[in-house]
């Protein structure tokens, strides 16, 4: 009878079948794979490649590195994703959180950190990612997050759970501000909303084209429907003095910069991620909210 595999043998054997279909981390990727499959942290993993790997595991392991080499993301096979150090669940609704948006948590402890009970308000929430990071951040903070889909939604009240920030995040279903209720103002208003131009979705990578939801990427014609919705409904919303901080694409900046300029927004910023791309655009309203 052959001898099993040990768990580093194993693991490496995936890594090389991962560089053959040409992934970019076949490592990285292996050996989240088989801490996902035998339930163990990575100091874990290393203590443990001598044993044998068992034949259940080595046959789910082998299942998952059939699923990456066809370009599905790691995080949808393993359902989570690490987000500002923080865990968060997923589903086929969310998107997967992706570090850029990261600058968005930034930019919003750096507006909020001296203001007790901050409100934040964010639009198109999906996992939560970064309202949950901010009220994880901000003990005082309170907020709202409104997604389209009932399924993200629900992902974003079960890491709200998770996170022990339920108390302080309502969640809620609808389209932008509509399940807003009348007098709600907030100190922030926060988004990473579908920007990607309809005909360029069939073009982008396999494992975004394929595994991503649609509804939360396609921005329509031109990808800027979703703010000129933002930028002409958001002073409704914002305390005087009140910020907006929105993600966007790298050849969105001076498009969405003057959807905000249009609308009253001051102190109108466009800031770049570690690639050099443009990749979010922050505001502030001058003024008391516009009346209904």
């Amino acid at each position: 009878m052959a001898r099993r595999p040990t768990i580093g043998q194993a693991w490496r054997a995936g890594r090389d079948r991962l560089s053959a279909a040409g992934l970019e981390s076949p490592a990285r990727d292996a050996q989240v794979l088989m801490r996902h499959v035998l339930g163990i942290d990575q100091t874990r993993l290393i203590l443990s490649e001598p044993d044998p790997i068992p034949a259940e595991a080595a046959q789910r392991f082998d299942d998952l590195i059939a699923r990456r080499t066809a370009r599905e993301p790691v995080a949808r096979i393993v359902g989570r994703q690490e987000f500002y150090g923080l865990s968060f669940g997923l589903n086929a609704a969310t998107l997967v959180p992706r570090p850029e948006t990261e600058m968005l948590v930034d930019f919003g402890i750096e507006r909020l950190k001296d203001k007790p009970g901050a409100r934040v308000l964010d639009l198109g929430t999906g996992t939560g990612c970064i309202l949950l990071a901010l009220l994880a951040n901000l003990p005082g903070a309170v907020g709202v997050g409104i997604d389209l889909a009932e399924a993200a939604a629900t992902q974003a009240r079960e890491n709200a759970l998770a996170l022990d920030v339920s108390g302080r995040a309502a969640i809620r279903t609808g389209a932008w501000f509509a399940p807003v209720a009348d007098g709600e103002l907030f100190d922030l208003i926060v988004s990473n909303p579908p920007y990607i131009a309809t005909a360029i979705l069939r073009t982008l990578e396999k494992d975004v084209r394929d595994y991503d939801p649609a509804l939360a990427l396609d921005g329509g014609e031109d990808g800027l429907g979703p703010y000129r919705i933002l930028a002409a409904e958001a002073g409704r919303f914002l305390e005087p003095g009140g910020a907006v901080a929105l993600e966007i694409g790298f050849d969105q900046g001076a498009a969405v910069t003057g959807l905000l300029q249009e609308a009253g927004f001051v102190d109108v910023t466009v800031e770049r991620d570690l690639a050099g791309h443009d990749r979010m655009v922050t505001a502030r309203q001058e003024s008391a909210g516009r009346p209904r």
